[in-house]
Parts: structure tokens; sequence; C-alpha cells
């Protein structure tokens, strides 16, 4: 059962410290770094120790479970009358990649591992994991002088319909999500108050930035004096959504993509961006105290859920974009989840179960890069 209010220890060069006032661990699939504040307030003369630098390796515990591997960004020591304040901010693997251009890299035929050991290595990136049932090969790839390599990354793993994220380990994942595994914990809110469970409970629904059909036009469309014509492209996918089509709503997107190069990619390429759309869509916010599961697990992204309320008429399963684990002085321990539609992002990775080296019955693999 999640536990009100557990220690979080910090642990920097061989010392730790578990004793904080205030606070939070984000992490955001769709942010390509995640983040972490603490603080600690106190009366008596504090001397910081040594290994406490900008730059230094870190690791985050949960009571034992580790919630981030990454760095100290930055680190603030404050003296005044009133006492003494230390604050530290520290982002996951990522951030070298994120605040670092990437080196040049030109290849033809190129597999994603290529691609990947080529911009990662060099930002001390060991430990990667390729999670998919096949990674395709580019004819061209080319990273622009400038591009950081978090761009670079993000530019490679969609053309695969991929994506990378840092796991608390540290290891850089690139894949998909596990859509097969059972939801982790059911959020409730009835109108008569029993059985619930959730601090707050919002639900956002849009349809700005919504299209009921996306048109890919590959590389090989031509020009006429009109401007593009559709007729005489070679490489065409047209998706469409058939929710909004049922309610007899049309709003057409049609997408150049050169990077397009068969049929494969351009339909790839159409079903990312419509899933795109609808993840915009909906968006369900629920603020629960403590920072665990019902069965004990750390939330974290990636996670199913089943959320039903009576307030809203939701009664369905969803998936967890993102978490911040929080500890403030006047909420005490919460975590804030935000959800989306389930079975709508990264559609293609054809992720397995997180076990290295195994295969599953599908044939799907996990490719497991070691010291690139």
């Amino acid at each position: 059962m999640p536990t009100p209010n557990e220690a979080i220890t910090l642990t920097i060069g061989g010392l730790a410290h578990a004793t904080w006032d205030g606070w939070s661990v984000e992490s955001d699939l769709l942010t390509p770094s995640d983040a972490f504040e603490m603080e600690l307030y106190t009366r008596e003369t504090t001397q910081l120790p040594s290994v406490l630098v900008e730059g230094a390796p870190c690791i985050l515990t949960l009571s034992g479970d580790r919630v981030l591997t990454g760095q100290i960004d930055e680190f603030e020591h404050d003296v005044s009358r009133q006492g003494i304040a230390i604050r530290i901010n520290g982002r996951d693997g990522a951030a070298s990649l994120v605040d670092c251009s990437s080196p040049f890299v030109a290849m033809r035929e190129a597999s994603l591992a290529d691609i990947v050991s080529q911009v990662v290595k060099p930002l001390g990136v060991s430990k990667v994991e390729i999670r998919a049932a096949s990674a395709k090969t580019r004819r061209r790839i080319q990273i622009e002088p400038g591009q950081s390599a978090w761009e670079a990354l993000l530019q490679v793993a969609e053309a695969n319909g991929l994506w990378p994220w840092f796991e608390p380990d540290g290891r850089l994942v690139i894949g998909g999500p596990d859509y097969i595994s059972a939801p982790v914990h059911t959020l409730v809110m009835n109108l008569n108050g029993q059985g619930n469970n959730v601090e707050r409970l919002s639900v956002r629904r849009s349809i700005a930035n919504r299209f009921s059909q996306i048109t890919v036009l590959g590389q090989h469309g031509q020009y006429d004096n009109d401007g593009y014509d559709t007729t005489r492209s070679h490489l065409r996918s047209v998706i469409q959504d058939e929710t909004l089509a049922k309610r007899g709503i049309f709003r057409p997107k049609v997408i150049v993509d050169s990077s397009s190069e068969n049929q494969d990619m351009a339909t790839t390429r159409a079903r990312k961006l419509l899933a795109d759309s609808r993840l915009e869509g909906l968006e369900i916010r629920a603020v629960v105290k403590g920072h665990r599961t019902a069965s004990g697990k750390v939330w974290a992204p990636g996670q199913r859920v089943q959320v039903r309320s009576e307030p809203h008429g939701v009664d369905d399963t969803y998936f967890l974009m993102s978490r911040t684990l929080r500890l403030t002085r006047g909420q005490g321990a919460i975590t804030e989840l935000r959800l989306r539609e389930d079975k709508m992002w990264v559609l293609d990775g054809n992720p397995v179960k997180k076990h290295k080296g195994k295969s599953n019955k599908d044939g799907a693999f996990i490719e497991l890069i070691k010291g690139l």
C-alpha cells in the first residue's frame, strides 16, 4: 500500500542524505530530460560536502527504489540570520544530450544502432536498449550542424516509429510502451464520496490540433503550376480518425514528408501524426496521496491506470504519460499524474516486456547495446 511519507535519498560520490524539507521528481515521456528539485532548511552551521559540485553524477532512491540516475545541474547555499537554505537541482542522463550539439553524422544504409552509437557515445551515454520488432535502414540520414544530440536522436527514433527515454537506472531506451501490461491502479471518484482515492481529478477535452484525416505525401511527389499535385505523388498515405468521422467532423491535414522513402514509412508517419492528434484531444490530471500504486510500485510514466469517475462520466483504462513525485510542507507526500488516451502513443514500437535479451512469442526482440 502507498506509504504517506517516504524518505528520498540523494547519493553523490558515496555520500547519501535522506532528510529534506521539500522535494519533487518529475518524469514525462514527452519531455527530453526528467528533473528533480530538493530543499533543506537548517539553523545549524552547515559545511557542504566536497562531492557536491555541479555536474556530479547522482542517484535518487525512494525507500530503496531508484527513481532517477543523473547529474547535479546546480546548487545554491544561502546563509542568512534566519538560517541556512540548501537547494539542489538536477536532471537525468538526457541532460548532456539536450544541452550539447550532436557530432556531425552523415551515413548511407545506416542501422538505428549505428546512428545511435555515433550520436550518444561521445556524450557519455554507454547503456542503450532498443526495443523494436524491426529497425528500418534509412537510405540517407544526415544530422545538421548545430542540432542538439537529443534532436538528432529523436529524428532518427521517430523515423523508425520509436521514441527515446531514460529509465531510472540510467539506461537510454528507444522503443515504445507496453500496452499489454495490466493496469497498476484504479483511480476512483464517486459522487457520494465513498471509495474515493484521489485528492483532485480534472478532465480536459479539446478539438484544437485534432484532425479527422492525415495525408502524408512522400519524397517522390511533384509540383505543378497550382502547387503540390497529389495525384502525381508516388508515395501517398491517408489515415482517418473514425471517432471524429462518426461525429460528422471533417478536419483534414496534409503533410509533405521528404524523409518518407517508401510506402511503409509514409504510412508509419501518417499513423503517428494521427495518434499525436488524438493525444491532444484528451488529458486527465489527478492528484493522489503518497508516491506508490496500490501494489506498492512507485508511480512511473508508461504505466496503465484505470479511471472511474462518476462526475466526469469516465470508466476506462488510460496511459500515464507523466508524473511528479512531490513532498511539500502544506500537502505532504503527493503524486501528480497526467494521463492520456490508452494505446495511442508510439503505435509501431512493438515493445516487449522489460527483460534484457528476452524475445517474445511474436518475434519482437530487445537489442541491448553496451559500451557503444
